[in-house]
């Protein structure tokens, strides 16, 4: 019964530890077919393209600069499971389609969603490389 009980405590650590990773690992690990070094390469490309985009999308002028950029960061953070990202992302093109002004809160939680996401690759790579 203990062991049982011991069990149960871990997956529900795990799942817990999923929600406040701003990368959903199992999901990235499943999207590379468990190959680590893939995964450290699509983490460091995904964190140098969340870079250019919100650089994009902070200069962007027009609409359809503004849905491209919104488009290619949800994207992106669906496919390597950074889904805060993604959602903001999401929401932000909702507006967009509707003809909404973009909500600028929305835009500084991306920002920080983006800063977040940067940290964790960051702290993720240096602890492979040691």
């Amino acid at each position: 019964m203990a062991q049982r009980s011991a069990a149960v405590e871990t997956i529900e650590e795990r799942a817990l530890l999923r929600t406040v990773r701003p990368i959903d690992l199992v999901h990235l690990a499943r999207q590379c077919l468990g190959d680590e070094g893939l995964e450290q390469e699509i983490l460091r490309l995904f964190k140098t393209t969340m870079g250019v985009y919100q650089t994009r999308l902070s200069a962007a002028s027009t609409p359809d600069e503004l849905k491209l950029c919104l488009h290619s960061i949800k994207g992106a953070a669906s496919g390597v499971g950074a889904w805060t990202i993604a959602d903001i992302a999401k929401t932000l093109e909702a507006d967009l389609a509707a003809e909404q002004p973009l909500n600028a809160e929305h835009l500084a939680d991306l920002a920080m969603a983006v800063e977040e996401v940067g940290v964790f690759v960051t702290q993720m790579l240096s602890n492979e490389l040691a």
